[in-house]
């Protein structure tokens, strides 16, 4: 029999939440809910602030665009495209799947094949890299801009008389990297050629080939 004189044990904790838990909520239960609702509050708090912030630095006059798909305006090959594209789409996308231009191929899809070259602005870039939102405003030029009326381009015509082409899926970035060079050096010498397709890479060995093409298409250029 316990001692009157002495004072109640208080119950333990397991056994105050299981009275409390009665009523459809414990105490632990209702400390962590309380923890969480305070949590979330003070994210969404910080959500709206940041937002706010955003929305005040924003540029005046710039225009969010996306997710879903907006049209935009490019020039290929001297002339005016209207795609409606996300702005996610790559100019690779855009020009195959949007403009049904397959000359430019998606190789590696990762930038580091080159076997989607493209110009922009006669400048040569990795069009698998290159947003199509931000060539708006340049001058697109794709393999088959090169020979706009059907006649070969002298470049196209001596990579076929040299044969420098196999399985063809690096020949289109191959040419535009070439082209690109004899645009801005008429008389180049190998080793300009070999700088020029540095980044190109031809799995099928073709190199030796594409340099004689090259020379002959510039006239016969330079060895050295």
């Amino acid at each position: 029999m316990a001692d009157p004189s002495l004072p109640e044990t208080p119950p333990p904790l397991e056994a105050k939440e299981k009275q409390t838990s009665r009523s459809g909520i414990t105490r632990r239960g209702f400390l962590k809910g309380a923890g969480l609702t305070a949590a979330s509050t003070a994210l969404l708090e910080g959500v709206q602030t940041l937002r706010a912030e955003a929305a005040e630095s924003a540029t005046p006059g710039v225009t969010e665009l996306g997710p879903g798909p907006v049209p935009i305006h490019l020039r290929v090959n001297g002339a005016e495209r209207v795609v409606e594209i996300e702005p996610r789409t790559t100019l690779a996308e855009a020009l195959r799947i949007h403009l049904g231009m397959t000359g430019t191929k998606i190789v590696c899809d990762r930038g580091v094949c080159s076997g989607c070259t493209v110009w922009l602005d006669k400048m040569p870039v990795n069009s698998c890299m290159t947003l199509a939102i931000d060539a708006v405003g340049h001058d697109v030029t794709t393999i088959e801009g090169l020979a706009p009326d059907g006649e070969l381009h002298p470049l196209q015509a001596a990579f076929v008389k040299h044969d420098a082409m196999q399985c063809g899926y690096c020949t289109p970035g191959m040419v535009m990297s070439c082209a690109a060079l004899l645009e801005r050096n008429p008389h180049p010498t190998e080793a300009d050629v070999r700088h020029a397709v540095a980044g190109n890479l031809c799995r099928c060995g073709t190199y030796p080939k594409v340099f004689a093409a090259t020379l002959d298409a510039a006239g016969g250029g330079r060895s050295a």
